[in-house]
């Protein structure tokens, strides 16, 4: 009976997650493939790379670079706009951005007796502002979750991680379970 039992755990550690994959890469296929209204399986997905594809060259290219601009001026002033837009393009340019944020892990520790450590980024060097003079930014991503918190750290308290940043996010995303320190 242990031998079924360990071999049922077995098969679900294996199923679940190409399970969860496969559906949230079908809904993703079948969400684009209705917006597009094409009777081809998988146009949507392929238009909206070529769409993003075709806004990334125009907004490269001189000429058309000063419309992109003023609309992103747009976004940027409106009022309610300008909270929203500004926070996602601030968080897409820290990943895939050319000043990147996201790639500066460090461990924090949390106590004074370094009992208890955190791993997160450090994405501000230095604070000039009153009680958090001396502290530096760091953002933790929370395991099993797309948030995060922000904490100013004492600078002292933060000792910068020698490992490369996909291998921090991976161990953090996945709660120490996947990744490698």
């Amino acid at each position: 009976m242990k031998l079924v039992l360990r071999y049922f755990l077995r098969g679900l550690i294996v199923i679940v997650p190409a399970a969860i994959t496969v559906w949230v890469l079908y809904q993703v296929f079948v969400t684009l493939d209705s917006l597009v209204g094409l009777p081809y399986p998988g146009a949507g997905v392929g238009l909206t790379l070529l769409v993003i594809l075709v806004i990334g060259f125009l907004a490269s290219n001189i000429v058309t670079r000063k419309l992109f601009e003023w609309t992103e001026m747009l976004f940027s002033r409106a009022p309610l706009a300008k909270i929203i837009y500004n926070a996602i393009r601030d968080l897409v340019e820290a990943f895939v951005g050319e000043q990147r944020r996201f790639n500066r892990p460090a461990v924090v520790e949390l106590d004074a007796t370094s009992a208890v450590k955190v791993i997160g980024f450090i994405t501000r060097d230095s604070i000039n502002s009153g009680v958090l003079a001396g502290h530096v930014a760091v953002y933790f991503p929370q395991s099993y979750n797309f948030a995060g918190n922000l904490a100013f750290v004492p600078a002292d308290r933060v000792q910068p991680l020698d490992i490369d940043p996909t291998q921090a996010m991976t161990l953090i995303v996945s709660g120490g379970v996947s990744g490698t320190l």
